[in-house]
């Protein structure tokens, strides 16, 4: 059984991997490395970005230093976490180089039914099924196929993008985008961008569950409606969820590396849920037993495949 949807996936997912491999091998032949200047430019600004944020670091809802936004267009959707890490940039470096690494983040958030990266090295891909957040085949799960990249690595700045142009219900351009520089006493100052643009068909799909299954979810910017705050909804609440699920994975994997490796997966598994249940009102979905179950079965079929 594991075999034969194995073979499905890959059957669906071999013609974009083909056109996104050889997309990426053209651009890394022909466009020149960044220049080191730029870098140290997008390194001074992310250091600017963290001293401008460091009131709303040090005291704020999250309880964590953790600054979220996100923007909303008529055709794109766009979510921002800057955040201090507990970790060298040594250490987030050395994780967010590997696409393979990428894989054992990815699988922690509830949409994850499987990744698999390509090459464990810079250009490569990143295959990933998306679906319910209750165990379900991959061969019913939306597919995806990311070109990933090291756009800079440094002693003083890192920068990793993964890019998937098409995905599900004419939704387009996905970017999960991961950047970081080193800060004093060991720690990393982080900005992981999460943003997809969609059609009409996009649109419509996501209002129609936004008005079934997904009503009364919320994000975590309040905004005013009338005399009093709210909560944002909408495609900006879906974007800030998500957006939130993937830095907390993040969080989740690095605090893993102290435990030995034969441990380090389901520590992650109990720390991703734990602080996801931090904010109940935007990210519960399921019980403790029902999530470790289904991604202990996910990443055991991730493993073997």
């Amino acid at each position: 059984m594991r075999k034969n949807r194995s073979l499905v996936l890959k059957s669906w997912l071999q013609p974009i991997v083909g056109v996104v491999a050889m997309l990426v091998l053209v651009a890394s032949a022909t466009a020149q490395p960044p220049a080191a200047s730029g870098n140290e430019s997008n390194a001074s600004a992310l250091l600017e970005k963290h001293a401008a944020l460091a009131a709303q670091l040090v005291k704020n809802s999250f309880r964590r230093p953790l600054f979220l936004e996100s923007t909303e267009t008529t055709n794109k959707v766009s979510g921002s976490a800057y955040a201090v890490l507990d970790s060298p940039l040594s250490t987030v470096s050395s994780s967010f180089k590997s696409p393979r690494l990428w894989c054992e983040v990815l699988i922690l958030h509830l949409n994850t039914k499987y990744c698999h990266a390509g090459i464990d090295a810079s250009p490569s891909t990143v295959e990933l099924a998306i679906g319910k957040k209750t165990p379900q085949a991959v061969a019913d799960a939306f597919a995806f196929a990311f070109a990933y990249r090291v756009a800079a690595a440094s002693s003083s700045y890192l920068t990793v993008q993964l890019n998937a142009d098409k995905g599900p219900l004419s939704t387009n351009d996905y970017r999960i985008e991961l950047q970081a520089v080193p800060l004093p006493d060991g720690k990393t100052f982080m900005h992981l961008r999460y943003s997809y643009g969609y059609g009409i068909a996009g649109r419509l799909a996501m209002q129609t569950y936004l008005a079934t299954l997904g009503s009364g979810k919320v994000g975590f910017t309040q905004i005013k409606e009338g005399e009093k705050l709210a909560y944002v909804g909408g495609m900006r609440g879906t974007v800030e969820r998500n957006t939130m699920r993937y830095y907390l994975a993040i969080e989740a994997y690095l605090a893993s590396l102290s435990q030995p490796p034969a441990q380090q997966f389901e520590a992650r598994l109990g720390y991703w849920f734990d602080a996801t249940e931090e904010y109940p009102q935007q990210l519960h979905e399921v019980d403790r037993s029902s999530y470790f179950s289904m991604k202990k079965d996910e990443y055991q079929r991730q493993k073997s495949e």
